[in-house]
């Protein structure tokens, strides 16, 4: 009983905090405070009451629409809600120490962020990923890796390879994506940075090959990668070992 209750409580934990992270992520694009104003309709500015602020369930129980205005409300906020509660579940359930959930947790709030701003923007705020490099670096003299010097390792393999793909590609990867994986490499080290760039490509290969093809993407079209960096990386941290391990036993 008490496992499934604190299930229940980091699920809502995620969600509650999913709602902040579209607020955060919203805001620090138009340099606005996410504190102040208190959350209003984008559409008509009316003011939120609380009852329209519940994570996942307002957006259901309006049917995503505005209570005032009816216009549409973006399914970003649910979808970043709902992953961020579902993410912080799987840290909780996957992890073996308080460290290693601390660690999912931190990265899955970083990506939801992002997320949010690649998406109604296409940037990834300095200001975002400077702030999670501070906190990273904290976080790791605290919870070191092993070896203690692959936070540093996996920082600039997470810095070196969206680098050299960006010239390679004459632009196909931005500034904002090289600085992301630079400071996500310092939380996951040197191997889960690797394979989360292996995903994050592979994923944004095969939804850019089939965009193409059904006509949904045009050639040279600016898209936002992180949506393909947060599977990606996704992958990466919660089943990458595991990956790893049925691969080198398929070819031995």
């Amino acid at each position: 009983m008490t496992s499934f209750l604190m299930n229940i409580y980091v699920f809502i934990l995620g969600l509650v905090l999913g709602s902040f992270y579209n607020v955060v992520g919203l805001r620090s694009t138009e340099g606005q405070s996410i504190m102040f104003p208190p959350s209003r309709c984008p559409s008509c500015g009316q003011r939120l009451p609380w009852l329209d602020l519940v994570p996942v369930f307002s957006y259901l129980m309006l049917r995503g629409r505005c209570r005032t205005c009816r216009r549409k409300i973006s399914p970003i906020y649910p979808i970043v809600e709902a992953s961020t509660g579902l993410l912080f579940l799987l840290s909780f359930q996957n992890a073996a120490s308080a460290g290693e959930m601390l660690a999912g947790c931190l990265l899955s709030s970083l990506l939801m962020i992002v997320l949010v701003t690649d998406l109604s923007k296409m940037i990834i705020p300095d200001r975002i990923v400077l702030f999670f490099l501070v906190l990273f670096a904290l976080f790791r003299t605290i919870f070191r890796l092993d070896p203690w010097w692959d936070a540093a390792l996996g920082s600039a393999v997470g810095f070196g390879l969206p680098a050299i793909m960006a010239v390679l590609s004459r632009g196909g990867i931005g500034g904002g994506d090289v600085k992301l994986f630079a400071a996500m490499g310092l939380l996951v080290g040197s191997k889960l940075i690797l394979l989360g760039f292996f995903f994050s490509t592979l994923y944004g290969a095969l939804i850019g090959m089939a965009g193409l093809l059904t006509g949904r993407i045009k050639r040279r079209q600016p898209i936002p990668f992180v949506p393909f960096i947060a599977p990606g990386m996704v992958t990466a941290f919660f089943f990458g070992d595991a990956l790893l391990d049925a691969y080198f036993r398929f070819i031995t």
